[in-house]
């Protein structure tokens, strides 16, 4: 991170408990580090045991990085991250609209066939990313299944857990994949009007449709990191 980015995440970072007089040992190397490692090993797809020596020992990044996975601290730290952009950029912290949508990607030959499934729709065998934004594009919840699953079914689980967090979420939309029984039962369960943005029969080639491109700018930017990185290891 550069100096500015680390001003910014600073002050968002969850606090440990030994310096919240809740005991522990003091950590031994400094956050910024141990976050600059763990970015690393993301954007370049990196083994653990195959972190640069100029980071910090890769076993002390990897107990903070479980750390913070087991008691939820990532998620802490990405919500406040995204409020903080938010109130930046005029908005609420909490959001009142979002968009749903999945994305399947093809997946490695060293991915387990248990986790993996064939889209037919898509023609494609690998796994299924299913996001919901808001309307800036932030992420507020995200699910990874199998390329097989159908979408309203996830969607059932992933709505309710972003509509739990997320308590003046009222409006969702979503493409015709979404359509049927979900609109009502999205309704009934969570209040939350479930709002479908069909493509029209008579469109031909690429058409931006109102809302659903805010989604589909992250599915995006996803994928022209995953090749970047892919091109950084010559496999691309």
């Amino acid at each position: 991170m550069t100096d500015v980015e680390w001003a910014e995440v600073r002050p968002l970072l969850p606090v440990p408990g030994w310096m919240r007089g809740r005991g522990g040992r003091p950590e031994g190397y400094c956050h910024r580090a141990v976050l600059d490692a763990i970015r690393y090993l993301v954007d370049n797809g990196v083994k653990w045991r195959a972190m640069p020596a100029d980071f910090p020992p890769w076993d002390r990044v990897y107990a903070f990085f479980r750390r913070w996975r087991e008691n939820a601290l990532v998620k802490e730290f990405h919500d406040r991250l995204r409020a903080r952009v938010r109130e930046k950029l005029g908005r609420d912290a909490e959001p009142t609209a979002g968009v749903i949508d999945s994305q399947s990607v093809k997946a490695d030959a060293v991915v387990g066939a248990d986790s993996r499934g064939f889209d037919g729709g898509k023609l494609i065998n690998g796994r299924k990313r299913h996001v919901v934004v808001d309307t800036l594009g932030l992420l507020l919840g995200v699910m990874v299944t199998s390329a097989d699953i159908g979408d309203r079914a996830v969607a059932q689980v992933l709505l309710q857990q972003v509509a739990d967090a997320h308590h003046l979420l009222a409006l969702i939309w979503a493409d015709g994949g979404y359509t049927g029984s979900l609109v009502e039962y999205c309704l009934a369960t969570f209040a939350v009007v479930l709002a479908i943005v069909k493509r029209s029969d008579d469109m031909r080639g690429f058409v931006v449709l109102p809302k659903r491109w805010i989604v589909e700018r992250l599915f995006a930017h996803l994928m022209r990191t995953r090749r970047l990185a892919r091109s950084r290891h010559g496999r691309a």
